[in-house]
């Protein structure tokens, strides 16, 4: 599990590629320190075990699942990427829940500057978008980010520069895609309510009632 705050951004050293799968080697300052084999990195929001560590550089398997869905068939030797180590129990949770298991991915479409702001304009597939809420979170290439405008087929974030310069969002450039992990709680949410309740239960909890009720 992952909050989405960066904490730094590696360097992507190699990638073989294998007929299906890939594995990748990474350079890092902060999170290779205390990585051991078996420990999880998220690498622009997608959840990868070390299989190796070296002083400043980790391995990582990709598996078919993971490149399907994933911005990494377009990365090359020499790209940054956004380096994030599992969640700690003893630490601050300064973003939203993330599991590094991404949803699909998205296409910039408009990067403008506003004062100090820089809002990212992000289309995305619809069976995407559906979880994609006003004031909602959303975690673009590991990067937790608040959903300030919705639209049928993309979305904007407001960022800040101190996110957009620690980031690999700052070398973004429209027509560029990006990871997507929409938040975890609408998926659950979703799937439970498409079950029908058991003939003995008693609940009077109902997909109904909540629309009733305005949720």
């Amino acid at each position: 599990m992952f909050t989405g705050i960066v904490e730094e951004k590696g360097t992507l050293r190699s990638i073989q590629r294998g007929a299906k799968s890939s594995v990748l080697t990474i350079q890092g300052n902060i999170v290779v320190g205390d990585l051991k084999i078996g420990d999880s990195v998220a690498v622009n929001g997608i959840c990868l075990t070390a299989t190796s560590c070296t002083e400043n550089t980790f391995t990582a398997d990709a598996v078919p699942e993971t490149l399907r869905r994933s911005s990494l068939n377009h990365l090359r030797a020499g790209a940054h990427v956004n380096l994030e180590r599992a969640m700690s129990a003893n630490g601050r949770f300064g973003g939203h829940f993330v599991a590094g298991h991404v949803d699909g991915t998205g296409v910039i479409i408009g990067i403008e500057k506003d004062d100090n702001a820089i809002w990212f304009t992000v289309k995305a597939e619809p069976s995407l978008m559906k979880y994609i809420v006003e004031k909602g979170s959303v975690a673009i290439d590991g990067i937790s980010l608040t959903v300030a405008e919705v639209s049928d087929e993309s979305f904007r974030v407001s960022v800040i520069p101190h996110t957009v310069n620690a980031t690999t969002l700052s070398e973004r450039a429209v027509g560029d895609i990006v990871n997507l992990e929409n938040d975890v709680v609408g998926k659950y949410v979703e799937k439970l309510m498409g079950f029908e309740p058991a003939p003995t239960a008693q609940s009077g909890l109902t997909k109904d009632f909540l629309t009733k009720h305005g949720y």
